[in-house]
């Protein structure tokens, strides 16, 4: 044994790194396992040992050498290339054996070597899947802390930042992502990286969070690039500095994404929701704004009521010109008059005016956002 475990460590190394690569394993450690992978193949040579596809030695070997970090490439070739050192030493005994006896042996070594390749493999990829479990689970951990805002303790922050890959400071967005999975491009903190943005993305029950680090660019910049990959429903917050805000950057993308409507597509900022997200947070105000304000059309008959909702949601949008609400309402100009009458009718208020526009405008806004009154 002493003499085949010398001719293996010897055949390990190579002048090519990428063959060779034990740089994490001592080599007593090394020699102990070579050692006991040669003795192992002798012992199921000679019947001591069965099953070698379930070989407790290889499947041990496997999962040291995977949490140690060698590549299972390094190890299938020395479990090959102690197959070639037993060979040799057999060949070397062969005496007065018979041809036939020689193929039956080399069938029965090669056999042996297959199977404990097997536990091997088998054994490395349960190690590595459990450690990649391992490895999610406490990326999980570390961004939840994140978004619960206990980046303000410094020690979280540089232990998420350190583990995650991003910086501790510097410009941030959140993005929350929802609709139906996958809501975003698989890769895609790869994709942002390649074009060196750092990112991290979090798959909760009801949303896709993703933390994007700016490190100096626009933020209208890196979401560009982020709206490219969203094939849902998404909203983003405003930039805010560094890990320590992420929790409240968070909760303002959150609030960004309920403004929409479920039939909205694409990437949307809280900037250009905010009218949505000031009546989000006052649920009950807004339903009293919505009654006072839109009452008496909202009691009338659907049609009717989504002919002339519609009627005045255009006129708005067009700066309050009949003219330029026509042809969007594939009508006439008088006719676009007429419903605005029949509005302010029932309503029993002019449409003209500052605070008539906004409060007509929030209250259209709130129906979009889905908290208007049943029919």
């Amino acid at each position: 044994m002493p003499a085949l475990t010398r001719r293996l460590m010897s055949a390990i190394f190579t002048d090519i790194p990428e063959w060779t690569d034990y740089s994490p394993v001592s080599r007593n450690d090394l020699r102990a396992g070579c050692r006991s992978y040669l003795a192992r193949v002798l012992d199921l040579l000679a019947g001591d040992v069965v099953a070698a596809d379930r070989d407790d030695v290889a499947t041990a070997i496997g999962r040291t050498r995977a949490a140690q970090g060698v590549p299972l490439e390094v190890m299938s070739r020395t479990f090959r290339l102690g197959g070639q050192v037993v060979w040799e030493a057999l060949l070397d005994r062969a005496g007065e054996l018979t041809s036939a006896e020689v193929r039956t042996i080399g069938a029965a070594m090669w056999a042996a070597i297959d199977g404990m390749s097997s536990a091997l493999v088998s054994s490395y990829r349960s190690a590595e899947l459990e450690q990649v479990r391992r490895d999610e689970r406490r990326r999980h951990g570390l961004i939840e802390e994140l978004l619960v805002g206990r980046a303000h303790d410094a020690n979280v922050a540089a232990r998420a930042a350190r583990e995650l890959n991003l910086p501790t400071h510097g410009g941030y967005v959140a993005v929350a992502v929802r609709g139906e999975r996958p809501n975003i491009e698989l890769g895609t903190e790869t994709a942002l990286a390649a074009l060196g943005i750092r990112s991290a993305w979090h798959d909760r029950v009801d949303v896709m969070v993703g933390l994007v680090s700016l490190e100096q660019r626009e933020s209208s910049v890196v979401l560009d690039q982020v709206r490219k990959m969203i094939r849902g429903l998404a909203a983003a917050s405003p930039v805010v500095a560094g890990l320590s805000q992420i929790g409240t950057a968070h909760a303002l993308a959150v609030l960004a994404l309920e403004t929409l409507p479920t039939s909205a597509r694409g990437l949307v900022s809280l900037e250009d929701r905010f009218p949505e997200a000031l009546l989000l947070r006052s649920p009950d105000v807004t339903e009293l704004m919505i009654t006072r304000t839109l009452g008496p059309v909202l009691e009338l008959h659907s049609k009717e009521r989504e002919i002339l909702l519609s009627t005045l949601a255009i006129w708005l949008a067009e700066n309050c010109s009949a003219a330029h609400a026509a042809p969007r309402l594939h009508c006439h100009r008088n006719t676009v008059i007429n419903r605005l009458q029949r509005i302010s009718s029932l309503l029993g208020r002019r449409l003209e005016g500052q605070r008539s526009y906004l409060e007509l405008s929030l209250a259209l806004a709130a129906l979009e956002m889905g908290s208007s009154t049943s029919d």
